[in-house]
């Protein structure tokens, strides 16, 4: 990104203006009414007063556009068209998503269509002056996207002004209009080919929809043909992280170290879900040697990183991988354990799509070098080693003069520990050799068939980071959803889970209380309710009057347990012991799974 210097941003202001404007501004040397309540008698004289500074405003914004241009040398219009000159067919829109369908007017009209694109820069005041001499005197058909909503309306507020505009003008193309990308949807190139096919047709569809499946009122367009509109060269990385483990810092950080010192673009846009803490983040990171307008999440990828091993059950992680392409996995298991441990799916993808599988046991690298959790220097190291973006020393040698820029202000041992972090990382990257027999694996995930309906169906697929499949008949209008869905979405993130140890409780229970997601409940059972509780459901006598005939234990839920670690920190213990141990998650799922299922049943 280059940045226009001050000195020259300021050879485009006119500072007599800017004193002009600052005298008449209202203050104590210049005092005078303004705002006050108007009656019907004048409130419409006084609002179409203004109407001079609206007409003048398109000329005056044109024209510092081009001084702008003149300075920097890439040139702005109010409006800009792109694609082929004698296109019959156009598409209008504004807003990021026309970076996108520029991307993908290239692809297609280097595929032998004629596509075309008019860029919306100056919405309000719109100028029908500035429209009119901006579009291809060959259209004949024009497609107008919205990325709004106007509920009740015939069409939404760019599809209206283009109509109204070119019936005042007597000029008459087909016009459809649509929406698309509400809420930050994606808009990508595919969705963009669906709006240039429906255009095509001897009837095209109006007031249409894009990117969703529309099954109620069946407005939406079919996205039957997808197309990769990437230009070729260009370098697709996904990185699966948990909120928290520093993988979208160090993202950041390799997008630095790749913009600043080598002459390929670079991009990133970091995906979050909807979780106080330890929640998913997906980075998505492009580099390419012309400038990138993907301006939306990767779907093609050449690299994909998964930084926590839980992530394989819980989401399709290798979905878009491409053939042949790069998988690295952090997980302390061999290859043995991963025969045991990873789903068939994702077995079967490596396998068919003849996949380079790397593991590393990031967390016991970081243990080992004091940085506990935080992982992101290991995976960071083998990106640069794996993925081919840059020279391996050299981006070893740039990530190390990262890490001291970062963290020098915070002493020399933390700069140590993530160099050790670093060169440690080189030598434990493992490649799996896999047997082929994987490609032959059918998926068989559980279904719990007492799942209600809705989780099943939808719930269950937005936490997958699914959402974008489902059909709107899915939903309820207004977005009502039913109450007690999180209680269904167990995760299993946690590094480290405590482990109850009863010799050393006092019963203060000041774990449940903080506890950030009520993984800790305390729980008194009667003797009967003891007897039928699974093995290992140990307990205490409880401390108090009134609880005679009762047993007391503290309950652990691991796989909704985070592993911050809080409980284990305010337990006071006795002895000089405390009664949370934290230990590996692995360590304590099979045999707390059935217990806690026991204390809250």
């Amino acid at each position: 990104i280059d940045v226009i210097d001050y000195d020259e941003m300021k050879s485009l202001v006119n500072f007599d203006d800017v004193d002009r404007h600052r005298n008449r501004a209202l203050n104590f040397e210049n005092p005078h009414l303004r705002g006050t309540a108007q009656n019907p008698d004048i409130y419409f004289q006084v609002t179409e007063a203004a109407n001079k500074f609206y007409l003048a405003i398109p000329d005056i914004v044109q024209t510092e556009m081009e001084r702008v241009s003149a300075l920097i040398g890439r040139k702005y219009n109010l409006f800009d068209y792109v694609g082929a000159p004698d296109a019959e067919n156009i598409v209008i829109m504004m807003g990021s998503g026309a970076e996108a369908a520029q991307e993908a007017i290239d692809f297609l009209n280097s595929n032998g269509e004629k596509a075309g694109l008019l860029k919306v820069r100056l919405f309000r005041p719109f100028s029908a002056k500035h429209f009119l001499a901006s579009l291809p005197p060959t259209v004949k058909r024009i497609a107008v996207l919205d990325r709004t909503k106007e509920n009740g309306s015939f069409g939404e507020p760019l599809y209206l002004d283009v109509s109204t505009v070119l019936k005042d003008a007597g000029k008459n193309p087909l016009v459809v209009g649509g929406r698309y990308g509400l809420g930050s949807k994606d808009f990508t190139p595919t969705m963009f080919k669906a709006v240039f096919d429906n255009l095509k047709l001897p009837q095209p569809k109006n007031h249409f929809t894009v990117g969703i499946n529309d099954d109620v009122t069946y407005t939406s367009l079919p996205m039957d043909n997808e197309i990769d509109a990437s230009p070729a060269g260009t370098v697709r990385c996904k990185f699966w992280g948990l909120g928290s483990d520093g993988t979208v810092g160090a993202n950041k950080e390799a997008i630095k170290i790749i913009g600043d010192n080598t002459d390929m673009y670079a991009q990133g846009y970091f995906a979050y879900d909807s979780k106080k803490s330890g929640g998913v983040t997906i980075s998505h990171l492009r580099f390419g040697k012309v400038p990138i307008k993907s301006t939306y999440l990767i779907d093609k990828a050449d690299y994909i990183a998964v930084h926590q091993p839980a992530y394989v059950h819980q989401y399709d992680v290798l979905e878009g991988i491409k053939e042949e392409g790069t998988f690295v996995l952090n997980s302390p298991w061999t290859l043995e354990e991963m025969e045991t441990h990873l789903p068939s799916s994702v077995k079967k993808t490596i396998a068919e799509k003849k996949l380079k599988f790397y593991n590393i046991d990031a967390v016991a690298i970081a243990k080992d070098v004091g940085l506990g959790g935080r992982i992101n220097m290991v995976m960071q190291t083998a990106f640069f080693k794996l993925a081919n973006v840059l020279p391996v020393d050299e981006a070893i040698e740039h990530l190390k003069k990262a890490i001291d820029k970062a963290y020098g202000k915070k002493g020399k041992d933390i700069v140590e520990m993530n160099w050790k972090a670093v060169d440690c990382a080189m030598n434990a990257i493992q490649e799996i050799s896999y047997p082929q027999n994987w490609a032959g694996f059918i998926d068989t995930a559980d279904t719990d068939s007492d799942r209600p309906k809705f989780i099943a169906e939808v719930a269950d697929v937005m936490n997958r980071q699914q959402g974008h499949t489902l059909p709107v008949s899915s939903f309820t209008p207004g977005g009502i959803f039913p109450m007690e869905t999180s209680k269904w979405e167990k995760r299993g993130i946690a590094i480290e889970v405590p482990e109850w140890q009863p010799d050393t409780c006092i019963q203060c229970n000041q774990c449940a209380y903080v506890c950030p997601h009520a993984a800790i409940r305390p729980v008194l059972v009667t003797d009967e309710e003891k007897d039928s509780a699974p093995a290992g459901f140990d307990t205490i006598v409880p401390i108090g009057k009134g609880f005679e005939g009762l047993n007391f234990r503290i309950q652990i839920s691991t796989l909704d347990c985070t592993g911050c670690g809080n409980c284990a920190d305010i337990c006071p213990g006795k002895k000089g012991e405390t009664a949370l141990v934290m230990k590996p998650l692995a360590t304590q799922r099979e045999k707390q799974i059935p217990l806690h299922e026991f204390s809250t049943g």
